[in-house]
């Protein structure tokens, strides 16, 4: 199984050079108070990427940012509630991250991911297939990618898709109608979401528990014979949730703009870096599915990736 480490790397380095790009040339600058703020995320995040490294590390389980990946932004996003008096705008902006984060939390739980030693937990499939790559044979290896990609990158990327509401901070501008259209976009792909995973779970469990029985995928009945979901808005769409989770932050980006901060600003690099990552998630995934199930590619072929498309799947 292959894993794009070029794109990887990519990723780091776009970060690294483009962020403080943005941040120099399409504004707005930070006042003290909000690097004040700053600050105090940057260091839950930095102590949240050497717990993740560690513990994966030592447990072997590299699932740890997982877990933290739908509980940070609650937290940052209420932190900056409250160093910004609770404005209305930053308190639905708080509100919405965190029905966002519960239902994200949820999903992952039920999948056992969560233990009472909370170390452990099932870990995402996805892991133990990169780590059985070729390139990362050598010990050291996967412990670099898991040192800058798992543990640093994804945290610095956690903490980024909240940049809307730190620049939001200050804001004189009262809450609008760009601000409603913001909420209701965002709550709209959450519950976009939560449908999509709840038939993906719905569906996965149901072949789980007819393959227990002792049949072999070949002998299920439809739908489940393919060994794939192509019903629902799995039928529109290949990945309907990394759709919905793309556009919820793209929404959340939204508030910034009617906080006044223009159309464009540098607190976008978050959902932008997000897009980009769910490239790669998804076509490491997709590679997956493709060597399990023989009609995968026929369905890649005939429905869009992302963005809904007309339902082509033959039955």
């Amino acid at each position: 199984m292959k894993m794009n480490i070029p794109l990887m790397g990519a990723l780091i380095i776009l970060s690294l050079v483009v962020c403080p790009l943005l941040y120099i040339y399409v504004g707005p600058s930070l006042d003290s108070y909000q690097l004040d703020t700053l600050k105090i995320l940057g260091i839950i995040a930095a102590c949240s990427a050497a717990w993740c490294f560690v513990v994966g590390e030592i447990t072997g389980n590299n699932s740890q940012m997982d877990k933290l990946w739908s509980l940070l932004p609650i937290a940052y996003v209420w932190i900056i509630a409250a160093r910004g008096d609770f404005s209305a705008r930053l308190v639905v902006m708080a509100v919405l991250v965190t029905i966002w984060g519960a239902r994200l939390t949820f999903n992952f739980a039920r999948k056992g991911a969560y233990s009472l030693r909370f170390w452990e937990g099932k870990e995402d499939y996805r892991w133990s297939v990169v780590r059985s790559g070729p390139a990362f044979r050598r010990k050291w290896a996967w412990m670099l990618f898991d040192l800058l990609f798992i543990s640093v990158y994804q945290n610095a990327l956690v903490l980024m898709i909240t940049f809307p509401a730190l620049v939001s901070m200050n804001s004189a501008a009262p809450f609008g109608w760009t601000d409603a259209v913001a909420a209701a976009l965002m709550l709209g792909f959450v519950v976009y979401e939560a449908i999509a995973d709840e038939q993906q779970w719905n569906f996965q469990t149901t072949k789980w528990q007819i393959l227990g029985t002792g049949a072999a995928l070949e002998d299920l009945p439809e739908p489940y014979r393919k060994g794939f979901n192509t019903k629902g808005l799995w039928s529109r769409s290949r990945h309907p949730n990394y759709f919905a989770e793309q556009g919820t932050w793209i929404a959340f980006y939204i508030f910034s703009v009617a906080a006044g901060t223009g159309i464009f600003n540098w607190s976008v690099i978050g959902a932008l870096l997000l897009v980009v990552l769910f490239l790669g998630s998804s076509a490491l995934a997709e590679e997956i599915s493709s060597g399990k199930y023989p009609e995968y590619a026929a369905y890649c072929a005939s429905v869009p990736k992302f963005f809904p498309g007309k339902k082509k799947i033959s039955r």
